[in-house]
């Protein structure tokens, strides 16, 4: 009989997949604090100036502020553990947040090129704009900066997609409110009304292609893509002396949080606690090459072996 809290091989799985929720709240609300102040900054100077690029940018920390409120109600629901209702865990929780965070930037992007298109509609009237509103706008630049790296620190600390969405977000407000900070520098020394309109075509650009590497980096965890090559697991598992044919594996998760996988295995063993101990040391071997995983072995008998080992489901 292990410690408290070991299973019969001694390990402590409970504590390989950690409850940090309280941590990410803690991230999150500091996030949701900086974005509301920094949206009713950039607002209140955008409707003072007139300038449409700033309440776009105002618009857009908004939209990191409701991502980050979002992020605290997803981080509630996302318990790593299983329960009755959920028997492999709530993880994809945080990756529904991370693709909510891409709709809401690839909707920032659409009102940027929406208010371009009114400043150009309006006559570009010239803007109520001086040194001390670009300097307010140059410290919002410089919180939104530490911002991105403590939310991107933390993130790969804790292990957390949602965190890192929301960094990826954050950094999107930065370019933005550089754009602008641009556009909005020329029409101050040079009277160039247009500057900011001809820079909110590529803004836009990177914005789209900001929410592509979030969508890219989540959606195969809600699909359930592969997440070890079926070759892979195969020379793990042939590794292990005892193993005379692997089969039908397939696998799903995220590598580094948790990851599922099944496989048939046809085992050198006449006596059923023989062959458990084989399948104990499978599990074990994949778990230190991959990190947490969690594995259903399908055993079978020595006419069951195929030359083939990605999954098929050939014997249910």
């Amino acid at each position: 009989m292990g410690r408290a809290g070991q299973d019969k091989t001694g390990r402590f799985p409970a504590a390989e997949r950690q409850d940090k929720r309280a941590e990410v709240k803690r991230v999150l609300l500091v996030a949701l604090g900086v974005n509301v102040a920094m949206t009713l900054l950039k607002l209140g100077i955008g409707l003072l100036s007139g300038s449409l690029a700033l309440l776009a940018d105002a618009m857009h920390s908004a939209t990191d502020g409701l991502s980050s409120l979002l992020g605290l109600i997803t981080n509630n629901l996302s318990d790593p553990k299983p329960d009755r209702d959920h028997p492999y865990g709530h993880d994809k929780y945080e990756a529904v947040g991370a693709i909510a965070i891409a709709g809401f930037i690839l909707f920032t992007a659409f009102e940027i090129v929406r208010t371009a298109i009114e400043r150009i509609s309006s006559g570009l009237q010239p803007l109520k704009l001086d040194a001390q509103e670009l300097l307010m706008l140059l410290i919002v630049l410089g919180c939104n900066l530490l911002l991105a790296g403590y939310e991107r620190s933390e993130g790969k600390r804790l292990s957390n997609q949602l965190l890192l969405a929301d960094a990826q977000h954050t950094t999107s407000d930065i370019w933005t409110t550089v754009v602008v900070l641009v556009g909005l520098s020329g029409v101050v020394l040079f009277k160039l009304n247009w500057l900011d309109v001809a820079i909110a075509i590529p803004l836009c650009l990177l914005l789209i292609r900001v929410c592509w590497q979030v969508m890219r980096s989540n959606l195969p965890w809600l699909v359930d893509q592969i997440a070890i090559a079926p070759e892979a697991i195969h020379e793990v598992a042939m590794a292990v002396p005892g193993v005379l044919n692997v089969h039908d594996i397939a696998s799903r998760g995220v590598i580094g949080q948790r990851v599922f996988i099944e496989l048939h295995m046809v085992v050198d063993a006449n006596d059923l606690p023989t062959a458990h101990r084989i399948t104990e040391l499978v599990e074990e071997h994949l778990e230190a090459r991959f990190g947490h995983v969690r594995c259903t072995i399908h055993l079978e008998p020595r006419e069951y072996a195929i030359p083939t080992i990605t999954f098929q489901g050939t014997h249910g």
